[in-house]
């Protein structure tokens, strides 16, 4: 995956390779990112929120991007939201929901109804849009995890992996030049779910949804 940022003081550092939307890197003074030569920069300012207990852990900026944390790195993205005051907002799972049919288990007719009421709920896809967008990414999620075996979760990440993966067949990747476009698609989907109010308290309390009642976790 090339989303994987690096934590400094009051900004994080995206890899030059990160395949994020052209049109997301001017410095408009809210979704602002400098572009180098070896990556992004993006500072604290630019970040909307963050979930440190997601996995892997994200962090969402005000352009609507989503980038990830190395799980071990996880109370260090505790700390930097605390220290540039970002507000710390779970949201649910949509992608988790969505790749359930691609994990290494069955997928019994009670989860195929539970996955799409919780889609429905939470996210507002109908079954013949959650059924067009399993579609589309069913050919790369099942060599993906042909690979990987996951019978556990699949979500964004996994998702975004699988996008840029050279190990992919070449006639199932994402191509270089649809893989911005891919991206933005994927990260709008998975802010379907998002309640800007539903804020974690800086005291450690979560707005995290209890497993079984949000999507992909069931």
């Amino acid at each position: 995956m090339n989303l994987e940022a690096e934590l400094a003081g009051d900004h994080l550092r995206l890899p030059g390779t990160a395949f994020l939307p052209a049109d997301s890197a001017p410095g408009d003074g809210t979704g602002a990112t400098t572009g180098t030569a070896t990556g992004r920069v993006v500072p604290a300012a630019a970040v909307r929120d963050a979930d440190p207990a997601a996995s892997p852990p994200e962090i969402r900026t005000v352009a609507g991007e989503t980038v990830f944390v190395r799980a071990e790195r996880r109370a260090e993205l505790e700390s930097f939201c605390l220290a540039n005051r970002i507000p710390r907002q779970s949201r649910p799972d949509v992608w988790g929901a969505l790749l359930e049919p691609f994990l290494d288990t069955e997928f019994t007719p009670e989860r195929q109804a539970a996955t799409q009421a919780c889609l429905s709920r939470v996210a507002g896809l109908s079954a013949g849009e959650v059924a067009d967008i399993r579609a589309r990414v069913a050919p790369l999620m099942r060599a993906y995890n042909g690979l990987h075996w996951d019978w556990h979760h699949l979500g964004l990440a996994d998702l975004l992996d699988a996008a840029t993966a050279d190990w992919i067949p070449e006639h199932l990747r994402i191509a270089p030049g649809e893989q911005a476009a891919f991206y933005s698609w994927a990260a709008g989907i998975a802010d379907l779910g998002r309640n800007p109010g539903a804020t974690d308290a800086d005291e450690g309390s979560s707005a995290r949804t209890e497993p079984g009642t949000e999507p992909g976790v069931g």
